[in-house]
C-alpha cells in the first residue's frame, strides 16, 4: 500500500512539519492516526488534562503508562517496555492499518512522542513520524486547538512485523561493561547523571562507563530537532571510533533514550539499541555497580 510519507515533501522519514501535517490531514484524514503523547513523570494525569484543555484537532490521547509501557514490578524499571504482541493489538484497536501514518506529538521536549515512534517501529510499523517542534509549533503557526474528544476509528488490520529497532536487557548491558566495543549514552539531565539531584529513582548516579547526553540537547531553541549534520557531529564526538551498532541508549526509564535514538536516526547513525529498563531498572538490581560524578572520556 502507498506510504503517505511519499505524498509530502518531508525532509526526513522520521519527522513531519506543521505544514506537512496539515497537508496529509487535508488529503488523507482517514489514513492518519494523530496521537497526543503529552505526559509528566511526576504527575501522570497531566497529559490527559492537557489533552482535554486543548489538542490538535483529530488527535487521540495516548497514555505512556497505559499503552507504551508494561507493568512495573519494582525491579524492571518505572516504564518497562510493553509486551510487543499486546502493543500491536493496542495499535489495531486504535485503528492502525498497515498503511496508517502514525503522527506523534507532545509538549516541548518530544520524549514521549519519540517513545511512540520507537515502539511502533519495534513492532514493525515503519510509517510513523514525530511532529517537529511539538504542539508549540502548531499553536505558534496560529492554528486552532480542539477540546472535543476524537471519535474512535474502526479496528485496524495492522499485524506485528519484523522489528525495526534493537533492544538490550540488564544482563547484556552488565556483560558489556568495560568493553571497548560498547558505549552507553545516557539521556538524563547532567545533574541526575552525576548523582547530584535524583528525585525519581531510589539511587543516584549512572551505569559505569556511560556518557551523558541530555536528550533536550537534540533540539534547538524552538524545540525543533537540530540539523542532521549538527546531530551527527555531536554524537560522533561522544562515539569516537565506535559504530552506531555499538551504542546503547539509556536514561531514567527508557523514554528519553528513545529521543536519543530518534536523533541518531536523523543523523544517519542507524543501529543503536535501547536499554528499556534504563537507570530505574539498573539501580534496582542487587549488586549492580554505580558511578557518580562527571563522565571521563
Amino acid at each position: 500500500m502507498k506510504d503517505l510519507r511519499n505524498d509530502t515533501n518531508m525532509k526526513t522519514s522520521h519527522l513531519i512539519t506543521v505544514s506537512e501535517l496539515q497537508e496529509v490531514l487535508a488529503q488523507h484524514p482517514a489514513k492518519v492516526l494523530l496521537c497526543d503523547c503529552r505526559y509528566d513523570l511526576v504527575d501522570p494525569a497531566l497529559g490527559q488534562r492537557a489533552y482535554e484543555a486543548g489538542h490538535i484537532p483529530g488527535a487521540i490521547y495516548l497514555n505512556l503508562g497505559k499503552v507504551l509501557s508494561g507493568q512495573s514490578d519494582g525491579t524492571n524499571g518505572r516504564h518497562p517496555l510493553p509486551d510487543p504482541e499486546q502493543l500491536a493489538q493496542d495499535l489495531v484497536a486504535l485503528g492502525v492499518n498497515s498503511d496508517t501514518l502514525i503522527v506523534a506529538y507532545d509538549s516541548p521536549g518530544a520524549s514521549y512522542a519519540a517513545r511512540l515512534w520507537w515502539c511502533a517501529r519495534w513492532v514493525g510499523h515503519q510509517n510513523v513520524v514525530v511532529l517537529d517542534g511539538t504542539i508549540d509549533a502548531w499553536t505558534k503557526a496560529g492554528l486552532p486547538l480542539s477540546t472535543e474528544t476524537t471519535p474512535a476509528k474502526p479496528t485496524g488490520n495492522f499485524k506485528r512485523g519484523i522489528s525495526l529497532t534493537k533492544t538490550v536487557d540488564y544482563a547484556d548491558v552488565r556483560a558489556g561493561l568495560g568493553r571497548a566495543d560498547r558505549l552507553i549514552i545516557d539521556g538524563r539531565p547532567d545533574d541526575r547523571f552525576e548523582g547530584l539531584n535524583e528525585t525519581l529513582d531510589p539511587k543516584a548516579g549512572h551505569i559505569p562507563g556511560s556518557l551523558s547526553r541530555f536528550s533536550k540537547n537534540n533540539l534547538d531553541a524552538s524545540f525543533r530537532f537540530k540539523s542532521p549534520e549538527v546531530l551527527k557531529a555531536e554524537f560522533s564526538s561522544l562515539m569516537g571510533a565506535r559504530a552506531p551498532e555499538q551504542i546503547v541508549a539509556s536514561c531514567g526509564s527508557g523514554v528519553a533514550a528513545c529521543h536519543l535514538l530518534l536523533a541518531m536516526e536523523l543523523a544517519g547513525l542507524k543501529g543503536a539499541a535501547l536499554y528499556g529498563g534504563s537507570w530505574s531498572e539498573w539501580c534496582a538490581q542487587p549488586g549492580a555497580p554505580v558511578e557518580t560524578g562527571k563522565a571521563s572520556i
